[in-house]
């Protein structure tokens, strides 16, 4: 079987000057404090050198090409300056990983949604911190958040005084704690509580300060009823209204602010998911569930069946899915320069499985809730890969 390549991919992850980690870079920089790993942006704007504090908001689903056709005339659109890639893959666990700690997935470690612990020899959703299909904190296991990555915080790294913005029901979860660091964190409830939350964040006093403020709605209207629906539209809105209020209100303040996503979106038709039940050979050969993400999945073999294994894809799956050795994603950098984590090859497996066109895969544990997601992410398609930046000096 051939090595992975990045020319089979359509939008791979730019991590030499056009992408989030590089965004993080730059901030990092205009912080005084060099990143090792990536190069800071390219075209860096202006504002992280010339203005003494800095807000980034992460609009969890904001894809780039959803941005500029879907509302071109509004306040997010008319200041975006260009695109930037995501991580790979293309979803939160990995790429909000990256905005917290400044650390490629290659270096964190968190390589989808659902990730192989292991040190327990578990499948885990690493940001509700939970096993998979239980409520079972890993906690209980002797796991503690900070240890998942091993990354230390980007707030507890550069010289300001740091604020964390978050949905309260997550504001304080082991997750965000552990890799908020030592930034005052902030929960609210409505958009328009976000937006007074970063207001009030850049009040008072000369210190330098970084604001990091993350919005998941459109991550999860998209999920339930697809990007391109009308809620989905209407949620773009009603955020970017009070986008055009929030800088109104910081208008003459010596403050630079960044907007971006995490990734994008498409909607995957039903019939084009590919239920791993239904493919009862393949399951066979697994040597534990898939984890990852529906666009992006991982697969841990059972040694004696590789072969087959290989063949099998190739004879039923082909269609819906490209095969790729995982030591070779992680050779080519798909994961991102840095020093890889310890346990980087444990947790994306013997192979990837990547989804062509809008195909998902999906497998559940017994007694595991069934649902559907219409929009989905974590794949190499460019409406996944792309993102927004978004730059203002009100």
């Amino acid at each position: 079987m051939r090595a992975a390549s990045p020319l089979d991919a359509a939008t791979l992850p730019d991590y030499g000057g056009g992408g989030i980690a590089n965004l993080m870079c730059s901030i990092a920089a205009a912080f005084g404090v060099p990143q090792a790993a990536c190069p800071p942006l390219r075209d860096a704007p202006p504002a992280l050198a010339r203005r003494s504090h800095l807000v980034l908001i992460v609009v969890d689903g904001l894809g780039y090409r959803h941005l500029m056709q879907d509302a071109p005339v509004s306040t997010l659109a008319r200041h975006a300056q260009h695109s930037l890639t995501s991580v790979f893959p293309s979803t939160t666990a990995s790429a909000i990983t990256t905005f917290l700690t400044g650390a490629t997935p290659a270096e964190h470690g968190l390589t989808g949604w659902h990730v192989y612990l292991e040190e327990v020899d578990a499948i885990a959703a690493v940001l509700p911190f939970q096993l998979r299909g239980s409520d079972e904190p890993l906690g209980r296991l002797g796991l503690r958040a900070a240890d998942l990555s091993g990354c230390s915080a980007f707030a507890d790294r550069i010289a300001a005084t740091v604020h964390a913005v978050a949905p309260r029901k997550i504001v304080d979860s082991e997750f965000n704690t552990a890799h908020c660091g030592r930034a005052q964190r902030h929960g609210y409830g409505t958009l328009g509580e976000f937006f007074q939350a970063i207001e009030r964040c850049l009040r008072g006093g000369g210190e330098r300060k970084y604001v990091y403020a993350y919005w998941p709605e459109l991550d999860s209207i998209a999920h339930e009823h697809g990007i391109a629906s009308r809620r989905a539209a209407e949620a773009l809105r009603r955020f970017d209204d009070g986008f055009a209020r929030l800088l109104t209100s910081l208008q003459g303040r010596d403050v630079g602010v960044l907007v971006t996503g995490d990734h994008g979106f498409i909607d995957a038709p039903a019939e084009g998911q590919l239920l791993v039940e239904q493919h009862p050979r393949f399951e066979a050969m697994l040597a534990r569930p898939l984890w990852g993400e529906r666009r992006v999945a991982y697969c841990q073999t059972k040694p004696e069946r590789r072969a087959e294994f290989e063949r099998s894809v190739r004879d039923e799956l082909s269609a819906a899915v490209t095969l790729y050795p995982s030591h070779g994603l992680i050779e080519h950098g798909w994961f991102g320069p840095g020093l890889p984590h310890p346990r980087l090859a444990s947790r994306v497996g013997d192979y990837t499985l990547v989804m062509r066109g809008d195909a998902t895969i999906k497998d559940w544990l017994p007694g595991e809730k069934r649902y559907r997601h219409i929009g989905v992410h974590g794949g190499l398609s460019e409406d996944e890969m792309r993102v927004p930046l978004v730059v203002v000096e009100p």
